[in-house]
Protein backbone atom coordinates (compact mmCIF):
# COMPACT_ATOMS: atom_id res chain seq x y z
CA UNK A 1 0.00 0.00 0.00
CA UNK A 2 1.37 3.41 -1.20
CA UNK A 3 1.67 6.23 1.88
CA UNK A 4 -0.10 9.57 1.10
CA UNK A 5 2.12 11.74 -0.50
CA UNK A 6 0.86 14.37 2.44
CA UNK A 7 2.95 12.58 4.83
CA UNK A 8 5.82 12.04 2.48
CA UNK A 9 6.29 15.57 1.64
CA UNK A 10 6.11 16.38 5.32
CA UNK A 11 8.69 13.76 6.68
CA UNK A 12 11.62 14.60 3.90
CA UNK A 13 10.88 18.51 3.85
CA UNK A 14 9.82 19.54 6.99
CA UNK A 15 11.32 17.50 9.45
CA UNK A 16 15.11 17.06 10.20
CA UNK A 17 14.80 13.42 10.27
CA UNK A 18 13.65 13.32 6.91
CA UNK A 19 16.49 15.86 5.13
CA UNK A 20 18.72 14.20 6.77
CA UNK A 21 17.87 10.89 5.24
CA UNK A 22 17.10 13.11 1.85
CA UNK A 23 20.57 14.16 1.54
CA UNK A 24 21.99 10.36 2.27
CA UNK A 25 20.24 8.79 -0.35
CA UNK A 26 20.93 11.32 -3.02
CA UNK A 27 24.48 12.15 -2.25
CA UNK A 28 24.70 7.68 -3.16
CA UNK A 29 22.44 8.40 -6.16
CA UNK A 30 24.76 11.64 -7.89
CA UNK A 31 27.73 9.15 -6.63
CA UNK A 32 25.79 6.25 -9.11
CA UNK A 33 24.67 8.94 -11.59
CA UNK A 34 27.16 12.20 -11.77
CA UNK A 35 25.68 12.99 -15.34
CA UNK A 36 22.68 12.93 -16.92
CA UNK A 37 23.33 15.70 -20.01
CA UNK A 38 20.67 15.17 -22.79
CA UNK A 39 19.19 12.64 -21.24
CA UNK A 40 15.22 11.52 -20.38
CA UNK A 41 15.29 11.04 -16.27
CA UNK A 42 12.40 9.76 -15.00
CA UNK A 43 11.15 9.05 -11.16
CA UNK A 44 8.11 6.86 -10.43
CA UNK A 45 7.19 6.85 -6.94
CA UNK A 46 8.64 9.43 -4.33
CA UNK A 47 11.19 10.23 -5.90
CA UNK A 48 11.16 14.05 -6.24
CA UNK A 49 13.44 14.74 -3.59
CA UNK A 50 15.92 12.85 -5.58
CA UNK A 51 15.82 14.45 -9.19
CA UNK A 52 16.77 18.23 -8.40
CA UNK A 53 20.10 17.48 -9.46
CA UNK A 54 19.65 16.53 -12.63
CA UNK A 55 17.22 19.77 -13.51
CA UNK A 56 19.70 21.52 -14.58
CA UNK A 57 21.26 19.44 -16.83
CA UNK A 58 18.66 16.59 -18.49
CA UNK A 59 16.80 17.33 -21.20
CA UNK A 60 13.35 16.20 -19.18
CA UNK A 61 13.13 15.39 -15.79
CA UNK A 62 9.67 13.73 -15.12
CA UNK A 63 8.28 12.89 -11.52
CA UNK A 64 5.24 10.17 -11.65
CA UNK A 65 3.46 9.73 -8.73
CA UNK A 66 1.01 6.68 -8.44
CA UNK A 67 -2.47 7.08 -7.83
CA UNK A 68 -3.06 5.68 -4.21
CA UNK A 69 -0.17 7.92 -3.39
CA UNK A 70 -1.10 11.10 -4.78
CA UNK A 71 0.87 14.14 -6.35
CA UNK A 72 1.81 17.51 -5.27
CA UNK A 73 3.28 19.98 -7.84
CA UNK A 74 6.93 20.20 -8.07
CA UNK A 75 9.65 21.50 -8.43
CA UNK A 76 8.83 24.11 -6.14
CA UNK A 77 8.58 28.02 -8.01
CA UNK A 78 9.28 26.24 -11.29
CA UNK A 79 7.09 24.70 -14.07
CA UNK A 80 5.98 21.52 -13.07
CA UNK A 81 7.37 18.43 -14.01
CA UNK A 82 5.60 16.12 -11.67
CA UNK A 83 2.55 13.44 -13.25
CA UNK A 84 -0.01 11.12 -11.06
CA UNK A 85 -0.59 8.02 -13.03
CA UNK A 86 -1.49 4.48 -12.81
CA UNK A 87 1.04 2.47 -11.07
CA UNK A 88 1.57 0.24 -13.51
CA UNK A 89 0.14 2.18 -17.31
CA UNK A 90 2.71 5.20 -17.27
CA UNK A 91 2.15 8.20 -19.58
CA UNK A 92 5.41 7.64 -21.48
CA UNK A 93 6.39 6.23 -24.61
CA UNK A 94 8.69 2.45 -24.78
CA UNK A 95 12.02 3.36 -24.44
CA UNK A 96 11.63 6.88 -23.34
CA UNK A 97 13.70 6.86 -20.37
CA UNK A 98 17.26 6.67 -20.11
CA UNK A 99 17.71 6.76 -16.55
CA UNK A 100 14.59 5.69 -14.04
CA UNK A 101 14.82 6.19 -10.38
CA UNK A 102 12.13 4.18 -7.91
CA UNK A 103 11.82 5.59 -4.36
CA UNK A 104 9.54 4.36 -2.22
CA UNK A 105 7.32 2.74 -5.57
CA UNK A 106 8.66 -1.07 -5.19
CA UNK A 107 8.44 -2.04 -2.12
CA UNK A 108 4.83 -0.40 -1.45
CA UNK A 109 3.86 -1.50 -4.79
CA UNK A 110 0.31 -4.01 -4.97
CA UNK A 111 1.45 -5.54 -8.15
CA UNK A 112 5.21 -5.16 -8.09
CA UNK A 113 5.37 -7.96 -11.19
CA UNK A 114 3.32 -5.69 -13.43
CA UNK A 115 5.43 -2.57 -11.78
CA UNK A 116 8.77 -4.17 -12.61
CA UNK A 117 7.27 -4.66 -16.22
CA UNK A 118 6.62 -1.34 -16.66
CA UNK A 119 9.68 0.10 -15.93
CA UNK A 120 11.27 -2.46 -18.38
CA UNK A 121 9.05 -0.94 -21.66
CA UNK A 122 9.88 2.74 -20.52
CA UNK A 123 13.56 1.79 -19.98
CA UNK A 124 15.53 2.20 -23.19
CA UNK A 125 18.09 -0.40 -24.31
CA UNK A 126 20.92 1.78 -22.93
CA UNK A 127 19.04 3.01 -19.86
CA UNK A 128 19.57 2.18 -16.21
CA UNK A 129 17.40 1.76 -13.33
CA UNK A 130 17.56 2.69 -9.63
CA UNK A 131 16.01 1.12 -7.38
CA UNK A 132 15.85 2.28 -4.02
CA UNK A 133 13.95 -0.02 -1.07
CA UNK A 134 14.10 -0.32 2.57
CA UNK A 135 17.14 -2.95 4.01
CA UNK A 136 15.17 -5.88 5.80
CA UNK A 137 18.55 -6.23 7.71
CA UNK A 138 18.95 -2.58 9.06
CA UNK A 139 17.17 -0.71 11.36
CA UNK A 140 15.22 1.97 9.29
CA UNK A 141 12.90 -0.88 8.17
CA UNK A 142 11.98 -1.78 11.82
CA UNK A 143 10.73 1.94 12.59
CA UNK A 144 7.42 2.71 11.17
CA UNK A 145 7.94 6.69 11.81
CA UNK A 146 9.61 6.53 8.65
CA UNK A 147 8.71 5.81 5.21
CA UNK A 148 11.09 2.99 5.44
CA UNK A 149 9.20 1.50 7.51
CA UNK A 150 5.92 0.54 5.58
CA UNK A 151 5.73 -1.89 2.23
CA UNK A 152 7.97 -5.04 1.82
CA UNK A 153 11.45 -4.83 2.69
CA UNK A 154 14.34 -6.54 0.78
CA UNK A 155 17.66 -8.23 1.38
CA UNK A 156 20.23 -7.87 -1.59
CA UNK A 157 19.98 -11.39 -2.51
CA UNK A 158 16.03 -11.03 -2.87
CA UNK A 159 15.98 -7.79 -4.62
CA UNK A 160 18.47 -9.23 -7.56
CA UNK A 161 16.74 -12.26 -7.63
CA UNK A 162 13.02 -10.61 -8.07
CA UNK A 163 15.10 -8.37 -10.79
CA UNK A 164 16.26 -11.04 -13.00
CA UNK A 165 13.34 -12.85 -13.33
CA UNK A 166 11.94 -9.66 -15.11
CA UNK A 167 14.56 -9.23 -17.48
CA UNK A 168 17.00 -6.73 -15.32
CA UNK A 169 20.63 -6.98 -15.26
CA UNK A 170 22.10 -5.98 -12.03
CA UNK A 171 24.96 -4.42 -12.26
CA UNK A 172 26.07 -2.48 -9.21
CA UNK A 173 24.77 -1.70 -5.57
CA UNK A 174 25.41 0.96 -2.49
CA UNK A 175 24.09 1.16 0.50
CA UNK A 176 22.73 4.54 2.35
CA UNK A 177 21.33 5.43 5.88
CA UNK A 178 23.99 4.27 8.11
CA UNK A 179 22.57 6.48 10.73
CA UNK A 180 19.70 5.43 13.09
CA UNK A 181 16.77 6.54 12.55
CA UNK A 182 16.12 8.78 15.29
CA UNK A 183 15.62 12.25 15.35
CA UNK A 184 17.45 13.28 18.73
CA UNK A 185 20.18 15.75 18.27
CA UNK A 186 22.91 13.42 18.90
CA UNK A 187 22.40 11.08 16.16
CA UNK A 188 21.42 13.90 13.26
CA UNK A 189 24.56 15.95 13.81
CA UNK A 190 26.64 13.07 13.69
CA UNK A 191 24.94 11.59 10.68
CA UNK A 192 27.49 12.59 8.06
CA UNK A 193 29.94 10.78 9.87
CA UNK A 194 28.04 7.59 10.20
CA UNK A 195 27.33 7.64 6.64
CA UNK A 196 31.14 8.49 5.49
CA UNK A 197 32.26 5.27 8.05
CA UNK A 198 29.26 3.24 6.18
CA UNK A 199 30.20 3.75 3.18
CA UNK A 200 33.42 2.16 3.67
CA UNK A 201 32.06 -0.84 5.05
CA UNK A 202 31.75 -4.43 2.68
CA UNK A 203 29.03 -5.28 4.11
CA UNK A 204 24.88 -4.28 3.72
CA UNK A 205 23.98 -5.68 7.34
CA UNK A 206 23.94 -2.21 8.82
CA UNK A 207 22.79 0.54 5.93
CA UNK A 208 18.75 1.46 6.10
CA UNK A 209 18.65 1.39 2.88
CA UNK A 210 19.59 -0.80 -0.59
CA UNK A 211 20.12 1.03 -3.89
CA UNK A 212 20.48 -1.71 -6.78
CA UNK A 213 21.40 -0.21 -10.64
CA UNK A 214 19.87 -2.55 -13.09
CA UNK A 215 20.16 -2.77 -16.93
CA UNK A 216 17.28 -4.22 -19.35
CA UNK A 217 18.27 -7.37 -20.61
CA UNK A 218 18.04 -7.56 -24.13
CA UNK A 219 18.11 -10.42 -26.37
CA UNK A 220 20.13 -10.38 -29.71
CA UNK A 221 18.57 -11.12 -32.87
CA UNK A 222 19.52 -13.89 -35.07
CA UNK A 223 21.60 -13.05 -37.95
CA UNK A 224 21.08 -14.42 -41.16
CA UNK A 225 17.83 -16.60 -42.49
CA UNK A 226 16.78 -19.39 -40.08
CA UNK A 227 17.70 -23.24 -41.19
CA UNK A 228 13.86 -23.53 -41.81
CA UNK A 229 13.78 -20.60 -44.12
CA UNK A 230 17.67 -21.34 -45.63
CA UNK A 231 16.72 -25.27 -45.74
CA UNK A 232 12.53 -25.12 -46.92
CA UNK A 233 10.93 -28.26 -46.57
CA UNK A 234 10.03 -29.63 -50.16
CA UNK A 235 6.61 -31.91 -49.81
CA UNK A 236 7.07 -33.36 -52.85
CA UNK A 237 10.70 -34.28 -52.73
CA UNK A 238 11.27 -37.50 -54.15
CA UNK A 239 7.87 -38.03 -56.28
CA UNK A 240 9.37 -38.07 -60.03
CA UNK A 241 8.80 -35.41 -61.66
CA UNK A 242 6.09 -35.42 -64.59
CA UNK A 243 6.85 -36.23 -68.41
CA UNK A 244 5.61 -34.34 -71.68
CA UNK A 245 4.27 -37.13 -73.98
CA UNK A 246 5.59 -36.36 -77.47
CA UNK A 247 3.30 -35.02 -79.73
Amino acid sequence: MHLDVLDLRNFYYRTRLGRAAQKAIRDQVVRLWPKAAGQTVVGFGFAAPLLRPYLDQATRVVGLMPGPQGVMPWPSGMPNTSVLCEETLWPLQTGQADKLLLLHGLETSENPSKLLEECRRVLSANGRVLFIVPNRAGFWARRDKTPFGFGRPYSLGQLEAQLKRHAFVPERHVVALFQPPSDRRFWLKTGPFWERTGRKLTTAWAGGVLLVEASKQVYARPKGLPEAVRRPLRVLEGIGQPEAKPV
